[in-house]
């Protein structure tokens, strides 16, 4: 009996394409939770899921769709726990092709999609908000947008249609600007003390049961967290600033100077004036690329 055979997933293919494929289940990630901070928490724990269950996937040709939807389960998940997930009827398909050379109606309706600040995407019923990211943000065929969502073409279009309509509502009723606020002196210290150098009166201000938490890294903990600053002190040029990111106190990381954008940016969390956390992103600069930041001057 002849078996038709298939080349298997090894941990050395499961990490190449997970390298290659985190940044764009990011930009999904998090337009689908409506946060490039949740959204990165989603792809993280998707990894980790997909890392320890990679045994049941047999062929590497499967292995990309297969990340997708454990990611989107994730992020799934997290929409249910903080009960945002909408139910909306399926209506009749709108006539929209699936062209690799779009007209300009709807290239124009697509680059809405891509300008369209992440955080504004949670205003959509979740359906209609996967497939707005994923055919108009990520460009991926309807066929395969179907799968993903175990829905039909025709639903998936007319999904499409509609979030597509309220997406442009959306942003025509958006605040053109944010007011700034004041920040915390224990961040503002932060900053002031990372940008004189002065490594051991950060090193005093953590906390002994401190966490720093890198993607792609394990959590280090305690006496080990101190190493954190030793990598930023060889580049001179590291500069940091404080800053918001959808309604949360951050800190901005430029890494080569000034710039109109940061390469990364960090998070603390405080406990009796200690450090307690410290999450950095400088290995996943993705996440700045889609990131709302209000920058201190």
């Amino acid at each position: 009996m002849n078996q038709k055979r298939t080349e298997s997933v090894d941990q050395e293919s499961f990490l190449a394409m997970a390298s290659e494929i985190r940044p764009e289940l990011h930009r999904y990630c998090a337009r689908l939770t409506g946060s490039v901070i949740d959204g990165e928490d989603v792809v993280q724990e998707a990894m980790v899921k997909a890392y320890q269950t990679l045994e049941t996937l047999k062929a590497k040709a499967a292995l990309r769709p297969w990340l997708f939807r454990i990611a989107h389960n994730r992020a799934l998940d997290l929409l249910r726990s903080r009960a945002l997930r909408a139910a909306e009827p399926l209506e009749a398909a709108s006539e929209m092709p699936d062209s690799d050379t779009p007209d300009p109606l709807e290239r124009l309706m697509r680059q809405e999609a891509v300008t369209t600040a992440v955080s504004r995407f949670v205003e959509l019923p979740t359906v209609q908000r996967s497939v707005v990211v994923l055919k108009d943000v990520l460009d991926h065929p309807l066929d395969d947008i179907a799968n993903l969502l175990e829905i039909s073409v025709d639903a998936v279009k007319g999904h499409l249609a509609r979030g597509r309509t309220r997406l442009k509502e959306i942003n025509a009723r958006a605040p053109k600007s944010a007011a700034n606020r004041a920040h915390s002196a224990a961040n503002q210290r932060y900053v002031e003390l990372f940008n004189r150098r002065d490594w051991e009166s950060l090193r005093a201000l953590l906390a002994s049961d401190v966490k720093l938490h890198q993607a792609t890294h394990a959590v280090r903990s305690g006496a080990d967290v101190g190493m954190f600053f030793t990598i930023y002190a060889r580049n001179t040029a590291t500069h940091l600033t404080t800053a918001w990111l959808e309604g949360q106190e951050v800190i901005a990381v430029f890494e080569n100077g000034p710039a109109p954008r940061p390469n990364h940016f960090m998070r603390t969390e405080w406990r009796d004036g200690q450090i307690t956390s410290i999450r950095d992103y400088r290995y996943v600069p993705y996440v700045t690329e889609s990131a709302e930041l209000i920058l201190d001057s």
